[in-house]
């Protein structure tokens, strides 16, 4: 800043006054001689050897623009040119005496770091434009100035709407809740809030202060992101972490895609699997009836699996293996601090895990009247509200129910809903136990020898009369109890070939119309079972008999008591 006294200001000359400016200075007469040029400008014009006042203005810049102001008498301002590598603004305006245009006046103003600032600030904004982070600047006021276009598309508002408005103004109008950029001016530091943009999107809020040199907030720049995609992929990994969980024990989701054979031989199977097909494709709720061990969970996944649901969660709930009181929150899951030992991070419920697919529900005779109310409102309404939850949450689920008692006795005993019953009865499946279905035990049997010598690796053929043996048997407990027989005499029975006496005594020895065998009998039949299992394993009878325990001569009238040849040493 340049003072001039009054009493002093005759005691300067125009020199002494532009010698001082930081803009360069020149001033042409009517001809066009330099009449004054200031340092600031001859620096810019490369002129600063030698006196140039009184020269010609075309001596040193050829095309001075300023000869058309002189001539004209029309100003020329903000005009850009290039000196010395220099980025300049000129301003040209004539010079009046008397009304008399003797001259005129160029004013030359170095304008490089504006333009590399403007250019800066133009790369800065364009990279805040392009940010895929939502910013929202406001002064130290609380006064939005500034608003990028990521902000506009997560969450719906037009920058229009809210640059030049204070922020509890937008909290009072309804666009947010709460703000950030308040909470940050109050605090002096960074601040992170959690919120829900139009009841639809979860963002992460983070204000930022910036701070002048005296310490005090002059900005406050916020971010905010999108973590709706993120929210709902870590719902998924959840989700499938549950049910990776649930594969590992009772409420397995899976039937071992192995045994998924859909055996029907016999024609009650027959028409079984052309009922199962034939419902398969429809959404509805399908009871299963049958002894325990007939295969309706395999028939319960061939109708998932056979289903548009098949990409989704098929889930297996033992309702009579789960303890009462655990039962609920395994169905419905619970939010956080749900009740006493409750995981602290909450728990998905096996229904909310099964949205998009199917759940069993096995020996669903054993639930309890409690649970039926709750289960008949979810068949009812598609949804379903954690414990502690209070928010409810719409589930698509088929129902496939399972049974070995008789319901409509249950209802009549008021040991089960009557509503709940019609609502899992819309198609009913009866599985019959497999002594009424001969036909289908042979290939069974097939299939699970076959089955199991694949998975352990093993190979050990069936001789005929065992073969014979396990066919006529009436099997109580039904497929179930043929699979854990198979699989027993696969990893069990050392020899390769699995003959009648290394089958169970109630199997080997049952009553072909005759009668049962003494104990003395079983005994000695299980007794030559050992006998020749070890002869097998070795060359001699001295050594079979030394591992039996037995002197050579006892063995040998043993075999002989039972028509063996003792002779053969591989029996």
């Amino acid at each position: 800043m340049i003072i001039i006294k009054a009493n002093s200001i005759n005691s300067l000359t125009w020199e002494n006054i532009f010698s001082c400016m930081h803009n360069g200075v020149v001033v042409v007469d009517r001809k066009g001689n330099i009449v004054v040029m200031n340092a600031a400008a001859k620096k810019l014009l490369q002129a600063e050897n030698g006196n140039r006042e009184g020269k010609h203005i075309q001596e040193l810049v050829p095309h001075a623009k300023i000869l058309e102001v002189v001539e004209s008498g029309d100003r020329s301002i903000g005009q850009k040119m290039i000196l010395a590598d220099r980025q300049c603004m000129v301003n040209r305006t004539p010079l009046y005496q008397n009304g008399k245009r003797i001259g005129a006046i160029s004013v030359i103003q170095d304008i490089t770091e504006i333009e590399q600032y403007r250019s800066l600030l133009t790369q800065l904004e364009a990279i805040i434009e392009f940010s895929t982070d939502g910013l929202y600047v406001v002064d130290k006021e609380g006064i939005t100035i500034y608003v990028n276009s990521a902000y506009e598309e997560i969450t719906g508002f037009e920058r229009t709407e809210l640059v030049g408005r204070h922020m509890r103004d937008l909290m009072t109008n309804g666009y947010i809740d709460q703000s950030v950029s308040l909470l940050v001016l109050e605090k002096k530091r960074q601040i992170s809030i959690m919120q829900k943009i139009g009841g639809k999107k979860d963002v992460i809020v983070t204000g930022n202060p910036v701070f002048n040199d005296q310490g005090d907030v002059e900005l406050v720049v916020t971010s905010v992101r999108d973590i709706t995609q993120l929210n709902k992929l870590r719902k998924e990994l959840e989700k499938a972490k549950s049910i990776s969980e649930i594969n590992q024990n009772r409420f397995s989701a899976h039937v071992n895609g192995s045994e998924q054979m859909f055996i029907c031989n016999s024609k009650k199977m027959k028409n079984i699997y052309e009922k199962v097909k034939q419902v398969a494709p429809f959404p509805t709720s399908v009871l299963l009836t049958g002894p325990s061990g007939t295969g309706k969970e395999v028939i319960a996944n061939f109708i998932h699996h056979h289903s548009q649901r098949k990409q989704k969660p098929f889930i297996k709930v033992n309702c009579g293996a789960i303890p009462e009181h655990l039962l609920e929150s395994e169905l419905f899951g619970y939010e956080k601090g749900a009740f006493t030992g409750a995981n602290k991070e909450g728990k998905i419920g096996l229904l909310e895990l099964a949205d998009g697919g199917t759940v069993m529900l096995d020996e669903v005779g054993e639930m309890p009247l409690s649970l039926q109310v709750k289960l008949l409102r979810v068949l009812q309404e598609k949804q379903i509200q954690r414990i502690g939850g209070r928010e409810p949450i719409k589930l698509d689920i088929r129902f496939i129910s399972a049974t070995n008692k008789d319901l409509k006795q249950l209802v009549s005993e008021g040991k089960f809903r009557e509503d709940l019953y019609y609502r899992l009865h819309v198609v009913e499946i009866t599985v019959p136990p497999l002594s009424e279905r001969q036909e289908d035990i042979s290939p069974l049997i097939d299939h699970f020898f076959s089955y199991f010598c694949k998975l352990y690796h093993v190979d050990k053929t069936l001789s005929k009369e065992t073969k014979k043996a396990l066919t006529s048997y009436h099997w109580p407990g039904n497929v179930r109890e043929l699979k854990n027989l198979i699989e027993s005499m696969i990893v069990s029975v050392p020899s390769q070939l699995i003959e009648p006496h290394h089958l169970p005594l109630h199997i080997h020895d049952q009553k072909d119309g005759e009668e049962a065998l003494t104990l003395k009998q079983r005994v000695e039949k299980f007794e030559q079972r050992i006998v020749k299992d070890v002869i097998k394993k070795y060359p001699s009878l001295r050594i079979a008999a030394k591992e039996l325990g037995i002197d050579h001569s006892t063995l040998v009238k043993k075999l002989k008591r039972w028509g063996l040849d003792p002779k053969k040493a591989n029996i």
